[in-house]
């Protein structure tokens, strides 16, 4: 979250707060970060996010490897090479050099595939947390619900006002 974006939302959170300054505002907050480390279901969509990124990685690393040994072969034929097999060997260096960076762009870039599963994975837990959270706001007359895993830096908190275990509650998890 950019800093404009955590300063309005302060500034929302002041105002909203001083408008109920003659009602007792109700709040509570919760970590979603300890949330979702609880449910067996975000980890298994996180191990298979984290088995995918690793199988690509190792195919970056072979691909690399495969780059370094042409290039090290390429330097040492460089004086016997005629000019001509120099260019053809400088070509496809550069064009292995060229399919690995779209190949990480393709797998690991803002629109890339990893990108992508982990909306498919991950957001419909997140969306399930949040109609939790939402109930859970709704069924106590919570005014706020505060992320103190997210972006809204809470300098201290008393346990006390933690809605964490009653979201796991909510979603049926058994805390251990």
């Amino acid at each position: 979250m950019t800093v404009i974006k955590k300063i309005i939302l302060l500034l929302t959170f002041c105002l909203g707060i001083s408008q109920l300054s003659n009602a007792q505002a109700r709040l509570a907050f919760v970590d979603t970060e300890y949330i979702l480390d609880k449910m067996p279901e975000y980890k298994s969509a996180q191990k298979q996010l984290d088995d995918q990124a690793e199988q690509w990685k190792k195919e970056i690393d072979n691909r690399v490897a495969e780059i370094d040994r042409l290039y090290k072969e390429y330097q040492a034929q460089y004086a016997l090479l005629p000019e001509a097999d120099r260019k053809k060997k400088e070509d496809e260096i550069s064009s292995k050099e060229k399919s690995l960076s779209e190949f990480k762009k393709q797998k690991f870039g803002t629109d890339g595939e990893l990108f992508k599963k982990r909306q498919q994975l991950i957001k419909p837990i997140q969306d399930k947390v949040f109609d939790a959270i939402q109930k859970l706001a709704k069924e106590n007359s919570y005014d706020f619900v505060l992320d103190k895993a997210g972006a809204v830096t809470m300098l201290y908190t008393n346990g006390k006002y933690d809605r964490s275990d009653d979201v796991l509650e909510l979603l049926g998890i058994v805390k251990k």
